[in-house]
């Protein structure tokens, strides 16, 4: 059965050239309920289980199709950066975990960004991928943010960012953190211009990424139970030698607390975003069906 397994199956695959599309494990465990749910179905869903309401992690290509009116949208281009600049080395070489990270089909770096139609207006879309070494920011994400703001600036139209991050990629060591005041800097680039930036907050969005752009929308949206904050609740414990309240740093408590405008499921995120995008642009209703705004 090894033998199949590890030999005869991956060698048919390399043979036929195809990339799977689906995970090796087509069933998913619900992590609320337990229940398992077929990949296919989930995935139908915009990755939220139908049992629990579980959002689960949404690959950054699909939320990319999901937000984009007919899934259609253009690439922006980003600058190049040097690679491996500190020749980082921890259990393995650095240059390694880039070509690996690569390899498994989630771009060049852990941010993804387009501009299309969103509901019949321009928008800038930003896309922080977790699968890319943990959406950790870096050069190469820190240039493709500020590119993509710049765009929006250029295109006079909204920027949407959908955050999610374990924090700044400790590979690039104070190169990383450079990244916190230059985009800080591309964000207030889009103020001056007074065009939109909008923040959806992912499960998880922690670290560097918090203390920089991820909290400095001019309106802050979340997904249901997202992990949100800077350092852990288990380091924030030790420091201040208190127990933390329930449900501490998720979406829920930082709404009740004023630090999310809003929590949105992941089914009402794009119609969301939209009527706040056009009340921000100062733009009419929409006539399409569904999308128009509720007025008095």
């Amino acid at each position: 059965m090894n033998w199949i397994k590890n030999y005869v199956r991956p060698k048919i695959r390399s043979l036929l050239g195809q990339k799977r599309e689906t995970p090796e494990n087509m069933w998913i465990k619900d992590p609320d309920s337990g229940q398992m749910v077929f990949y296919k179905d989930l995935e139908a869903n915009q990755f939220v289980f139908p049992g629990s309401g579980h959002h689960h992690r949404m690959p950054a290509d699909a939320r990319m199709k999901e937000i984009f009116d007919d899934a259609a949208w253009e690439k922006i281009p980003f600058p190049a950066v040097s690679v491996d600049p500190l020749k980082f080395r921890d259990e393995k070489r650095y240059s390694d975990r880039l070509k690996d990270a690569k390899a498994k089909g989630n771009g060049d770096d852990s941010i993804h960004a387009g501009f299309g139609q969103v509901g019949g207006q321009t928008m800038v879309v930003i896309v922080q991928d977790m699968g890319f070494i943990g959406g950790s920011l870096g050069m190469a994400a820190g240039e493709a943010i500020i590119a993509a703001m710049r765009k929006a600036v250029q295109l006079k139209c909204p920027c949407v960012i959908f955050v999610a991050s374990g924090g700044a990629r400790m590979q690039e060591g104070i190169l990383s953190l450079m990244q916190l005041p230059r985009t800080t800097v591309a964000v207030q680039e889009l103020r001056a211009a007074k065009l939109p930036y909008i923040v959806v907050l992912t499960n998880p969005t922690t670290g560097g990424v918090t203390a920089s752009y991820a909290m400095l929308g001019d309106v802050h949206l979340a997904e249901p139970n997202a992990l949100i904050g800077f350092a852990g609740q288990r380091v924030i414990e030790q420091t201040i030698r208190e127990k933390l309240p329930e449900g501490f740093q998720r979406a829920e408590y930082l709404k009740s607390h004023g630090m999310v405008d809003m929590v949105v499921p992941r089914s009402e995120m794009k119609a969301t975003i939209m009527r706040i995008a056009r009340i921000l642009m100062k733009q009419p209703a929409a006539s399409t069906p569904g999308t128009a705004l509720v007025t008095a």
